[in-house]
């Protein structure tokens, strides 16, 4: 779970959070020093003169068609967040008529793991 904690003050984000029952550990990232990625699956309407317009947008994105129907196909797609803005401004006019987003993942960069990392509770 990503928090931009700009405007809320990070330590009554970390008590809610701990009084969740599955949160075991809370990291604070720095940015810089981590990983951020996003994952979206989109089903974006299609029909036999749109369809090779959509998949050379999906080829342009790196994404990858993960299901194909007569009038639909579902992209998916992984990176930053300037990545799938794009991809859905490049797919919205053809109609997206359906998105399943996952929000911002994180993890941090080099070879520590978050057991060796200083968490606040």
């Amino acid at each position: 779970m990503v928090v931009d904690v700009e405007d809320l003050p990070l330590e009554q984000v970390t008590k809610q959070l701990n009084k969740l029952v599955n949160v075991i550990k809370i990291v604070e990232l720095d940015p810089a020093q981590s990983v951020q990625r996003e994952h979206l699956l989109i089903k974006v309407r299609v029909d036999n003169t749109t369809r090779s317009q959509v998949l050379e947008a999906v080829n342009l994105f790196r994404a990858r068609v993960v299901d194909v129907s007569t009038d639909a196909l579902v992209i998916e797609v992984t990176g930053d967040s300037g990545k799938t803005n794009a991809l859905l401004k490049v797919l919205e006019p053809y109609g997206i008529k359906e998105i399943a987003q996952s929000g911002l993942l994180a993890i941090g960069r080099g070879g520590k793991s978050i057991t060796e990392r200083v968490f606040k509770n």
